[in-house]
Order: C-alpha cells, then structure tokens, then sequence
C-alpha cells in the first residue's frame, strides 16, 4: 500500500498544472453548455464517441481490406492499419502509465471499455481522430471534397469528449499531439506495396499476386 502511494506521488508544480486543468475544463465545459444545452446534444455526442472507438475502426478496417480485395489499395490500407495499432499501443501505454483519473462528472456509460480505458490521458479519441484526419488530408490524400468533412469530424471528437466530461482540456490536448506523432511516424516509416502484399497474403492465407 506504502510503495503505491509512492508511485502516485505528484510533483507540486505538476499538482498545480493538473489543478488548473481540471478548474479550465469545468469553466469551458460551463460556459459551452449555456448555448449548447448537454442533454439535448449527448445522443450526438455520444454517436461521436462510437463513431471514433478502436473496435469499430479495427475490426471495420479488417472488413475493408477483406471485402475491397484490391492490390492499388494494399499500401494504403496496410499503413493505415499500422497507424490503427500504434494508436492503440501508445494509448494504452501511457494511459497505464499516467493513470490519470477521468474527470468527476464522468458517467460509466462509455462504449466498449477495457483495461486502461478507465484512466483519462490521453484521449485515444483525440488521438485517432486526429491521426485518421491528418491521413487521408496530408498523407494518403482523399478527394479535396472530403477535407472539410474529416477536420470537422476531429474537431467535433475532440470538443465532444470535454463536454460529455470524459476528458480534460490537457487530456485532449495530449491526444491531439500523439495523433500528429503518429501521422507522423507513419509518414516516416511508410511500408512498401510488397510488404503490404505479404502482409494481406499472410492474414488472408492466400497467395496474391506479386507474393
């Protein structure tokens, strides 16, 4: 019990950040509700939330490369999958690490959550809205028509996850910055059509062509 304690133990200058955070979130959170009345935009908020969960995105993804079967799509979806799955490593490590609680007026109605979901920072929404935007805008870019859409998709999750007092300000702030890493490193670290074969041809089980 003694060495947990020590392990929760916060520096002063971090209490006082964390305090500040907690009083600016409720304000914000305050403020917004006087023209955007929570109980009438939580069932949007809360589509928002479904709408950027991992399990969705992962197991959609699956589907995707599954039943599109297309080898001018293999890079693309491979790398996309790799930055699905960083997103989700990172995530988890760090919320383990920090284990910072969610804020007090949290409802434990959130969908699908597991392990170090019950811990705030960062936010795994943020961070994947962001990284999900940041792919399709800058990296593998979309038609331009769809930009708008993805910026004010992320920008609604990241807003969002305040207001239905998931998350703190720093919490989504922390999300934003380790979705732009992860844009990033996936930018940088960017795998090759063959390998994006061989690794479709392995999960399939099936011999594609330039395998």
């Amino acid at each position: 019990m003694g060495s947990d304690r020590k392990k929760r133990d916060i520096p002063g200058p971090l209490q006082k950040v964390l305090k500040a955070d907690v009083f600016l979130t409720d304000r914000f959170c305050n403020w917004a509700n006087c023209f955007l009345p929570l109980r009438s935009l939580r069932i949007h908020y809360k589509v928002l939330e479904v709408s950027c969960h991992g399990i969705p995105w992962l197991s959609g993804w699956i589907a995707f490369i599954w039943l599109a079967n297309s080898p001018s799509l293999y890079q693309m979806q491979v790398n996309f999958f790799i930055g699905l799955l960083l997103d989700l490593i990172f995530v988890c490590f760090l919320k383990a690490y920090t284990r910072r609680r969610r804020p007090s007026a949290n409802k434990s109605d959130m969908f699908a959550t597991v392990g170090p979901d019950k811990f705030s920072f960062p936010s795994g929404h943020a961070s994947r809205a962001v990284f999900i935007a940041a792919f399709f805008i800058f990296i593998y870019p979309v038609f331009f028509i769809f930009d708008l859409p993805l910026l004010a998709w992320s920008t609604s999750i990241c807003i969002s996850r305040v207001l239905l007092r998931r998350h703190h300000l720093l919490d989504v702030l922390g999300g934003v910055a380790l979705g732009i890493f992860e844009a990033l490193l996936i930018n940088l670290l960017w795998v090759s059509q063959d390998f994006s074969v061989w690794v479709i041809s392995y999960i399939s089980d099936e011999r594609l062509d330039g395998d």
